[in-house]
C-alpha cells in the first residue's frame, strides 16, 4: 500500500539516536504530535521522506533507513540533535491542504541563495534535470516534505517563496545556501508524463495537450 501526504508538515522532530549499519541505518527520533495514534508499521514522512514506524514510546519513535534511501536523500547527512519535518500519512476523510506527496524523493537539491521580499523568504534551489522536468510556475513541489507553490523555473533551478508561518514552522526556515534539501516533484506531472507518452494518445492531442498548458489553465 503507497502511503500520501500531505506536505503540511505537523511538527519539528529532534533526532535522538542514529544508529549505523554498512550500508544502511536506524533513526530514532523525538516527536509528540505524530505520536498521538501511532501504531507499528504506520508511515511518517521525515524531512519529506516515508518512513515506517517500528518502535515507538511516548515520545520517540524508531525507523529503518534502507541503502537505497540513504544514498538517494539527504537523510545520510543527519546528525543527533537536528531538527526534522514530522507529518503522518494523509487518512480518508482528512482535509487536504497542500498537495498529494508521496514520500518518494525524487532528486536532491541546493539552496542557492535566499532573499527577502516584505515579509517572504525567496529561495532559490539548483535541483536535477529529473526535478525540473516535472516543475512549472504556480505548480506544486515538495521541498523536505513541505508543500510549496513554484515561483519562477529556469534552466537549472527554480524558486519558491516561503511565509513567516512557514519559516517559523519548518526546517526550511532556518536552511542556508549550500544546504542540500530533498525534492519530490507533483504526482500529477508525472502521471501527465505518461499519458502523453501513452502510443495510443493521438498526435493532436499530445501537441495540445502540455505541462504549460495545463498549468496555465489551472490544472497543475
Amino acid at each position: 500500500m503507497i502511503s500520501i501526504f500531505t506536505g503540511i508538515i505537523e511538527e519539528l522532530g529532534t533526532v535522538k539516536r542514529i544508529e549505523k549499519g554498512s550500508q544502511s541505518f536506524r533513526i530514532t527520533i523525538k516527536a509528540q504530535k505524530v505520536l498521538e495514534d501511532v501504531k507499528i508499521g504506520d508511515s511518517i514522512a521525515v524531512n519529506g521522506v516515508c518512513l515506517t514506524v517500528v518502535d515507538f514510546a511516548p515520545d520517540f519513535f524508531t525507523a529503518d533507513v534502507m541503502p537505497e534511501t540513504v544514498a538517494k536523500t539527504t537523510l545520510k547527512s543527519l546528525s543527533s540533535g537536528d531538527y526534522v519535518n514530522l507529518e503522518r500519512a494523509l487518512r480518508l476523510g482528512d482535509r487536504l491542504g497542500g498537495h498529494l506527496v508521496q514520500g518518494h524523493v525524487d532528486g536532491i537539491g541546493r539552496i542557492i541563495r535566499k532573499e527577502s521580499r516584505d515579509i517572504a523568504v525567496i529561495y532559490h534551489i539548483a535541483a536535477p534535470g529529473q526535478v525540473l522536468k516535472y516543475t512549472v510556475p504556480k505548480g506544486s513541489i515538495a521541498i523536505d516534505g513541505i508543500s510549496l507553490t513554484v515561483v519562477e523555473v529556469g534552466k537549472d533551478s527554480f524558486s519558491v517563496s516561503l511565509i513567516p508561518h512557514t519559516a517559523k514552522m519548518t526546517t526550511l526556515g532556518f536552511k542556508n545556501a549550500g544546504d542540500e534539501v530533498n525534492l519530490e516533484t507533483d504526482i500529477i506531472g508525472r502521471y501527465i508524463e505518461r499519458l502523453l507518452s501513452h502510443h495510443e494518445l493521438p498526435a493532436a492531442a499530445k501537441k495540445e495537450l502540455d505541462m504549460n498548458f495545463l498549468a496555465e489553465h489551472g490544472f497543475i
